[in-house]
């Protein structure tokens, strides 16, 4: 093989082995439970929906803190199909992100079905390793 030729592959090569070590997700600790504190399952609410986050077995700080066992939260607003879990996730009206430590949000959402779900992200948005994630609930607005 010629230098020219392995000197351009040399760095391609790095680059496949390695990428997944770089946007792997922080290992999560055992026993970790993310869940929904309120609206419940089922709930029928009217007017702005107020979701509180409940999370046991780990801390909440913002977004780019790196303090062992922390993270930040996600809420999923009617996401059908989970974003990959290895890279940071989307933020946009249906992957909110609360990089600011925050542990509850008012929504208004229109009338109807709405699903809610939580994912914990580590200081980079990427979720944890395997990922903390909350069950997913149904809400209907009235």
């Amino acid at each position: 093989m010629s230098s020219r030729l392995l000197k351009f592959l040399s760095p391609i090569f790095c680059l496949a082995c390695f990428s997944p070590l770089i946007n792997a997700g922080t290992p999560a600790p055992e026993g970790v439970e993310l869940y929904i504190i309120s609206p419940a399952n089922g709930e029928q609410i009217s007017g702005p929906v107020n979701v509180r986050f409940g999370l046991r077995g780990m801390g909440v700080a913002p977004a780019g803190i790196d303090r062992e066992k922390t993270g930040h939260h996600h809420l999923l607003v009617n996401v059908s199909k989970m974003p990959p879990m290895d890279k940071p996730l989307p933020s946009d009206d249906n992957h909110r992100h609360f990089g600011g430590g925050q542990t509850e949000v008012t929504l208004d959402l229109g009338k109807g079905s709405h699903t809610l779900q939580l994912v914990l992200g580590d200081k980079d948005h990427i979720p944890f390793d395997p990922p903390i994630v909350s069950d997913k609930i149904t809400i209907m607005v009235k």
